[in-house]
């Protein structure tokens, strides 16, 4: 049984955004990074906690603070949002668990890290992924950071079926010189609400999330291999490498339907009238 396949999102090499000039007291950094985690109601409490234990990890990885360290200016700006679609209660569900921060070396990443440990889990419901692309553009704007990139890191099991069409989320994104990779959880159980699984969606990620030249994504086997794709996953997003097996080659599909998730969502819901 294919249980929870994580798509390494790695390296999005896109254009710089057109954020306006840099101030004065703005901090040039490599790269501006989102890590933008799905906390829906298909990941329960005990897979939401080894998707954070895997961020830990590799935050606080020597590869990835090599990586960091590497780069022309030394240093990267780093922020945790997790997201669903909606709350329980039926309002909007993205939360800035840690915000913008300076990692440029073990001693930083460490903090970070702390404030991603120190926080609540609050799960949701439903799948946003639309929802969280727009929550997120608006944070790079004056967040007293100026990167050579600007790059939000969708990681989740399921497709949009939320909000907004995700392509129109991405355009948005695209048009404002922000890029999107993936990372893409394969799950062929039907999680805790029983929502539909959608077997290809590495595929879905690749044809209908992310974004920018030398976009991807990357797959781990299953949750508990999480903490090494991420790691594998920042050094490349950090390092603007793009994997062998994501090299933008022939496209698997033509054609893909980016409106699937809604559309399992609608028939799931003809058979579960009361979960609304």
């Amino acid at each position: 049984m294919r249980f929870g396949v994580l798509s390494l999102l790695a390296l999005c090499m896109v254009v710089p955004a057109a954020s306006g000039p840099a101030r004065a007291a703005d901090t040039a950094v490599d790269l501006e990074l989102v890590l933008a985690v799905d906390v829906s109601g298909s990941i329960d409490p005990e897979e939401a906690l080894l998707q954070r234990q895997g961020y830990l990890a590799a935050l606080t990885s020597p590869e990835v603070i090599a990586a960091i360290t590497g780069g022309p200016h030394g240093r990267v700006a780093l922020t945790y949002v997790e997201w669903a679609g909606i709350t329980w209660l039926g309002v909007d569900q993205n939360r800035v668990v840690a915000g913008w921060h300076l990692v440029d070396g073990e001693e930083s990443a460490r903090v970070f890290a702390q404030k991603i440990a120190a926080a609540d889990f609050i799960g949701g419901r439903r799948t946003s992924i639309s929802g969280v692309i727009q929550y997120v553009m608006p944070m790079f704007e004056d967040n007293a950071f100026i990167g050579t990139r600007q790059v939000i890191d969708i990681s989740g099991d399921g497709p949009n079926n939320n909000g907004a069409p995700v392509l129109r989320a991405r355009e948005e994104a695209l048009m404002a010189g922000i890029g999107i990779n993936g990372l893409a959880i394969l799950n062929d159980g039907p999680g805790p609400l029983g929502y539909p699984v959608l077997e290809d969606l590495d595929i879905y990620y690749e044809e209908c999330v992310i974004a920018g030249p030398g976009a991807f994504v990357l797959v781990a086997e299953g949750l508990v291999d999480f903490a090494r794709a991420i790691r594998r996953k920042l050094v490349l997003e950090i390092a603007r490498r793009v994997p062998p097996e994501a090299a933008p080659s022939v496209r698997r599909v033509s054609g893909y339907d980016c409106m699937i998730g809604e559309r399992q969502l609608q028939d799931w819901l003809r058979n579960n009238p009361f979960d609304h």
